[in-house]
C-alpha cells in the first residue's frame, strides 16, 4: 500500500490549527499537531477528526505534546513562538522566539531528518535563518512563508480596486516580511495586463502601502490577535507544491548566496517549489529603485540576524 504523506504542524494556536484544517480538508496528508500546552493539540486534533465524517476527508489527525508522533514527517510547518506583548521590544521577542524555533528545529531534525521545514514564526526571515543553522539541513529544505501572504494581500486589494476576480490578478512582492517588503506593481498583472496600465500611480501607491502594513491593520482590528486564515493557507500552498511536485513559482523566504546581490541571508524571492523543495531561485531584472529597495529590506533582516549572532 502506498504510504500516505505526513505533515507536522508545530504550534496549535490559530495559525497552526487553521493550517491543520486546510491540510485535512484538502486531503494532502495525515497531520500531527504539536504544542507544549497540554490538551490543546489533542483537543483541536480530535475536534477536526470529528469534522471529517461531515466533510468526508480521510486523514489521520493526532495531537501531541512531544515529537515521537511526528517521526518521518514529509513536511514540518513551524508556527510556534510568542506574539509581541506590550512593553516588549522587538529584540526581546527576537531572542525568545529564536530560542523556541531553535529547540523545535532540533527535535524536527532528530525525528524527521529528511523533512522540509516551512517557517511561519516571526520575525520570519530571521527565524528561517535560525532553523537553517540549527537543523543542518541543505538550503533547499528550509524556507519561510511570507511572500505568498504579502502577495495575496496585494492581489486582494488590486482585485478590489479593479473590480475583477482575484483569480485574474497576480502580484509580485520581494524582500523581507514586514514594512520593508518590496511590492512590484511593474510585475503585477490582471489577466496578463500589467496593473500599471490599469490603475493610477496614486491608487497603486495606496495599495502598496496597505499591503506593507497588512498585518498591522488586522492586529489593529482584532486587538487580541493577528492574522491566521491567509498565513496558514500560504504555508499549505507551499506544502502542496512540494508534496504534489507542482513546481509552482511562489515568493518564499530562502537562503540567498549572491542572488539579487544578497549573501548568506534569508530574503523573500520567487522560487520554484517541487518534490526537492526549493528547486530554482528565479532572478528578475530590477530597476535601480527596486534594487535599492530590496537591499534595504535585506539590511533590515541582516540587523536581526546580527543581534542573534547567526
Amino acid at each position: 500500500m502506498a504510504r500516505r504523506n505526513k505533515v507536522t504542524v508545530v504550534g496549535a494556536g490559530n495559525v497552526g490549527a487553521t493550517a491543520a484544517h486546510w491540510i485535512a480538508s484538502k486531503e494532502l496528508a495525515d497531520v500531527v499537531l504539536v504544542d507544549i500546552v497540554e490538551g490543546t493539540p489533542q483537543g483541536k486534533a480530535l475536534d477536526l477528526a470529528q469534522a471529517a465524517p461531515i466533510d468526508g476527508f480521510d486523514v489521520k489527525l493526532v495531537g501531541s505534546n512531544g515529537y515521537e508522533a511526528t517521526a518521518d514527517s514529509d513536511v514540518v510547518i513551524i508556527t510556534a513562538g510568542l506574539p509581541r506583548k506590550p512593553g516588549m521590544s522587538r529584540d526581546d521577542l527576537l531572542k525568545t522566539n529564536s530560542d523556541i524555533v531553535g529547540s523545535v528545529t532540533e527535535q524536527v531534525a532528530k525525528y524527521s531528518p529528511n523533512s522540509f521545514i516551512i517557517i511561519v514564526s516571526n520575525p520570519l526571515d530571521a527565524m528561517a535563518q535560525v532553523a537553517f543553522r540549527r537543523s543542518g539541513f541543505p538550503k533547499n529544505r528550509v524556507m519561510g512563508m511570507a511572500g505568498i501572504l504579502d502577495s495575496a494581500r496585494m492581489r486582494c486589494f488590486l482585485a478590489e480596486a479593479l473590480d475583477v476576480s482575484v483569480e485574474n490578478v497576480t502580484a509580485f512582492v520581494l524582500g523581507g516580511h514586514g514594512d520593508t517588503m518590496v511590492p512590484l506593481p511593474r510585475y503585477s498583472t490582471c489577466a496578463g495586463i500589467p496593473v500599471t496600465e490599469l490603475l493610477s500611480k496614486e491608487t497603486l501607491d495606496a495599495i502598496i502601502d496597505r499591503t506593507a502594513n497588512g498585518g498591522a491593520e488586522i492586529v489593529g482590528l482584532l486587538k487580541t490577535g493577528s492574522a491566521f486564515y491567509a498565513p496558514s493557507l500560504g504555508a499549505v500552498e507551499m506544502t502542496e507544491s512540494i508534496l504534489k511536485d507542482k513546481k509552482k513559482i511562489l515568493p518564499c523566504a530562502v537562503f540567498l548566496e549572491g542572488e539579487y546581490g544578497i549573501n548568506d541571508l534569508f530574503v523573500g524571492v520567487p522560487v520554484k517549489l517541487g518534490k526537492n523543495g526549493v528547486e530554482q531561485i528565479i532572478e528578475i531584472s530590477l530597476t535601480n529603485d527596486e534594487r535599492s529597495a530590496i537591499q534595504k529590506s535585506a539590511a533590515a533582516v541582516q540587523e536581526l540576524v546580527d543581534v542573534l549572532g547567526i
